[in-house]
């Protein structure tokens, strides 16, 4: 019995799978923003009751947490000290001398201040050059006094990051002792442990980040493995890092960085497993939930990974999986520009308390879901007749919006609509467009609570075609954390001229990271059989700012063969990625091993009976609005529906865990793996 759980701005999703039968069972409870372990226990006493188990028979726990993240962008971390080399003291307040754009945009920005400040940052006397050599020794009784000095200060957690310490850790290791001498309850991240990289910006505000959201991680992971533990559940907890991958709860409070993007990974998971069951090749993930919006692309049922990515203001050079997200969800605010009384939509969100006007805890402005629920998109009760929907409060909110600017409720509801669609298509259009992608080759996935319901609009926009509603969308992330696998990036930089490469230097290199990637696996508890190391080098052309990865066969180390074919692999993927190879030196940059552990696959069983007539599965028949008029418009129990079942649109296709609309001239039909494929008329599919 495996358990995902996935804490979302709005509600909190969970699936418990049935390894044995196959059976899953879903559950949905408003998110407790207070303190996020209160709706997940809630959520597990409403999933146990459905499942008729008691909390120990839960063999795992996998949680998706955007504790790191909120940290982060509402500016909620803790104070972190940081120790730098001498003389580079104002590190984070330089970061890389960027301004955004456009032309005017160094005019107006208001540059963030650094996650640790000045005022808690000491310059350690010591230096190294760029190939690990001691310039200058580390003055010992100095930094002790400096040491004492910021521990005394109030701080709740510290962050060494010195000069060129990728190359050679000996000081920041000599100086975490010192800390602990001075106060061993203190939290310390050394920059060679969490990114040992080169570029001193980017390992820098990485680890000092890392240090920013660590006392919060680690208090809410005691809080919820406590709240676990008193509602009778022994399994262990793990939490879903940022490139879709596994870590224990310790590994996580530890390096919690490597979880900023944990939330959306499941979804985009999930998205890859669909492509690969169901044959299409190109798919776009397509995430709404109640807060925000995430998209990713998947292609040939693979994953597309980042080497960084940003939050807020910051960036963070952590594996990620290529997620954009946008501040539009179904809680997202509409409201009228205070000059110009233009509408618009999000960022601001209702979240999940007060929420939308029509969840009746105490919202008042009108929102994406009391738009939907106008335009009789959304049923009265929703979660399977739990929550009961405020109808007349949603249309009155609405309206008064509409009332300012000329308009009815219902050409108000849907011009929020099309605003909301608008905001969600440019972050398809970034991940498409504009990396040279036809968003008419993909299909699109829909998932999270809102998805189903904007997903036909949207790729009526994109003409990307078909839209996938798998059987459990509202709770897609939580069954991609099932699927998830345990993972951890092992890094080496080396900067190498490619003529002059020593290749005994880079077989030696990779098999000691080798070993530190075995060692991690045996650390997670991970069996032999499921275990798996892979290799990549990072490499670009001499003088060029950003390098390219490259993947290195196993085989290739084990024989300590040439690089030729590694080298003209580069060639290949530089010209496909940038449309142009230089003849050029390559220049060697970093060498990476990638540890994995396998985990059981999702292996649903597929629901007994239902049918193909329309007419048995139809639950009542009401009014929704389309083209600007009302049409009659069934509701479909989506339960109902057998293999093969076809249904005409306009129609509201009804589940549990969320509502697909179905728009006039499309159709829908069940697959043999229960998912949903929405498809126009004129395709004639």
């Amino acid at each position: 019995m495996r358990l995902g759980v996935d804490v979302g701005g709005t509600f909190t999703d969970l699936l418990l799978q049935d390894d044995t039968s196959g059976k899953t069972y879903r559950a949905k409870t408003p998110s407790t923003p207070e303190d996020q372990s209160i709706g997940v226990a809630t959520g597990i006493k409403l999933i146990c009751d459905k499942a008729g188990i008691s909390p120990a028979d839960i063999s795992v726990v996998l949680h998706g947490t955007t504790v790191a993240t909120n940290a982060v962008l509402e500016g909620k971390g803790a104070r972190v000290g940081l120790l730098v080399t001498e003389g580079f003291e104002y590190t984070l307040h330089l970061a890389k001398s960027w301004t955004p754009g456009p032309l005017f945009g160094w005019i107006v920005m208001e540059k963030p201040e650094p996650l640790a400040s000045l005022q808690d940052t000491r310059g350690i006397p010591q230096r190294m050059d760029a190939r690990g050599n001691i310039v200058r020794e580390l003055d010992v009784e100095k930094s002790k006094a400096l040491i004492e000095d910021l521990c005394n200060s109030g701080i709740e957690a510290l962050t060494i990051s010195l000069i060129h310490s990728y190359a050679n850790d000996a000081h920041e290791r000599t100086l975490r002792d010192l800390v602990h001498a001075c106060n061993p309850d203190i939290q310390v991240s050394l920059s060679s442990e969490i990114l040992p990289e080169f570029r001193e910006y980017d390992r820098a505000i990485t680890t000092v980040m890392n240090d920013y959201v660590r006392p919060i991680m680690t208090r809410y992971l005691s809080r919820i493995e406590e709240r676990l533990a008193a509602e009778g559940v022994t399994a262990k907890l793990h939490i879903v890092r940022s490139d879709g991958g596994l870590m224990s709860a310790s590994a996580a409070a530890d390096r919690p960085v490597h979880t900023v993007l944990s939330g959306p990974a499941g979804g985009v998971t999930a998205t890859a497993m669909t492509a690969r069951r169901t044959g299409l090749k190109k798919l776009l993930a397509f995430d709404m939930g109640g807060t925000s919006t995430d998209v990713s692309v998947i292609i040939d049922g693979e994953t597309m990974i980042s080497r960084s990515t940003e939050i807020g203001s910051f960036p963070a050079k952590v594996p990620t999986l290529d997620v954009r997200s946008v501040g539009a969800g179904g809680g997202s605010i509409a409201e009228l520009a205070e000059l110009t009384k233009s509408l618009r939509v999000g960022p601001r969100s209702a979240g999940a308390m007060p929420g939308p006007v029509a969840y009746g805890r105490g919202g008042t402005e009108p929102t994406v879901s009391d738009a939907n629920v106008v335009l009789g998109y959304l049923p009265s009760k929703l979660l399977g007749g739990e929550m009961e929907l405020n109808v007349k409060d949603a249309r009155k909110a609405v309206a008064d919006i509409g009332s300012e600017i000329d308009l009815s409720p219902e050409d108000a509801a849907e011009g929020i609509l099309q605003i909301a669609n608008e905001v969600m298509l440019g972050a398809l259009r970034v991940i498409t467009v504009q990396r040279g992608l036809d968003p008419r080759d993909f299909g699109i996935v829909a998932f999270g609570g809102a998805g189903p319901l904007h997903a036909n609009a949207m790729a009526q926009l994109l003409g990307c075609y078909p839209v996938v509603v798998p059987s459990n969308p509202g709770v897609l992330s939580a069954l991609g954390f099932l699927e998830a696998e345990f993972k951890n990036e092992f890094v080496r930089t080396l900067i190498r001229s490619g003529s002059g490469i020593d290749e005994a230097q880079i077989w030696q290199s990779f098999a000691t990271l080798s070993d530190s990637a075995l060692a991690w696996l045996v650390e997670q508890d991970v069996q032999e059989a499921d275990r798996g190391i892979s290799y990549a080098v990072d490499l670009r052309y001499e003088q060029q700012g950003f390098e390219v990865s490259i993947k290195v066969p196993a085989n290739l180390i084990e024989n300590k063969a040439g690089l030729e074919a590694v080298l003209d692999d580069f060639h290949e993927t530089h010209e496909q990625l940038y449309g142009v190879r230089f003849d050029l030196p390559i220049e060697l940059v970093a060498l990476r091993a990638v540890a994995t552990g396998a985990t059981p696959p999702v292996i649903t069983a597929l629901p007994e009976g239902g049918t193909t007539d329309i007419g048995l599965a139809t639950m009542e028949v009401g009014k929704a609005y389309f083209g600007g008029d009302w049409h009659d418009t069934p509701h479909i129990d989506r339960d109902k529906l057998a293999t093969g079942a076809r249904i005409e649109g306009p129609a509201i296709i009804r589940q549990y865990d969320t509502t697909t609309v179905l728009l006039p001239d499309h159709h829908a039909i069940v697959d043999d793996q229960s998912n949903m494929l929405i498809w126009p008329n004129a395709k004639g599919e």
